[in-house]
């Protein structure tokens, strides 16, 4: 049964999700609303692209915190409504917070509901839902960015590393509503990347240097 206490939370990681983080430091920092540069998106990636490490960095690391701490609101609420903890209610509970965190991301009622891709979110939901998948994700995305330089193409592979991951590898504690997670951050990752995905198979996407100097 859906509670009070539930529905609060839902609202709450809503809005955790829908913090702007690279339209405001954009702005607040900048005077620069990176969906009007670049890729169009609210995102670490794009802030990279438009404006440099300095802002990407902070950008990466709260959208990350924003996923985490919306999932993790279920040790607050989700006990007394689901139950145990770890029990298959709870990481349900833990989940359904998580996604709608990154749909306040996508979707953000504080920017115009004009937002990123939702990978970084998508993250920080995943560190908290299982760790070692979540680590397991960063080395391949980090291990695929540095050979190919391709932003959406590590996010994709990171993606389906994760699935492959609660699936075969990390399966302790895993129950079917996590691997049906993983496999709709497939798709919902495929679905945010689909001109990205165009411009690979065209061979036109842009590759991105983390580690190149903004310039002014």
């Amino acid at each position: 049964m859906i509670s009070t206490y539930s529905i609060s939370a839902l609202i709450l990681a809503y809005l955790f999700g829908s913090i702007p983080t690279a339209v405001w430091i954009g702005m607040a920092f900048y005077k620069v609303d990176v969906r009007e540069y670049g890729s169009g998106n609210a995102g670490a990636t794009n802030t990279f692209r438009v404006l440099g490490k300095r802002a990407g960095i902070p950008v990466m690391l709260i959208d990350i915190l924003k996923g985490w701490t919306a999932t993790n609101l279920a040790y607050f609420i989700g006990i007394s409504t689901t139950g145990a903890i770890h029990s298959t209610a709870f990481t349900n509970f833990q989940l359904a917070l998580g996604i709608t965190a990154v749909m306040g991301h996508l979707f953000p009622i504080f920017a115009g509901f004009r937002g990123g891709k939702g990978v970084a979110t998508l993250f920080g939901m995943v560190l908290a839902v299982n760790i070692q998948a979540a680590l397991l994700c960063v080395a391949v995305f980090i291990i695929v960015l540095l050979i190919t330089k391709y932003v959406s193409l590590s996010s994709i592979t990171a993606s389906f590393t994760y699935l492959i991951g609660v699936t075969f590898i990390f399966t302790e504690g895993v129950n079917k509503s996590v691997i049906i997670y993983g496999m709709a951050i497939c798709v919902l990752i495929l679905v945010t990347h689909q001109r990205n995905v165009e411009r690979l198979l065209n061979g036109k996407e842009s590759k991105v240097n983390l580690f190149k100097k903004k310039t002014a």
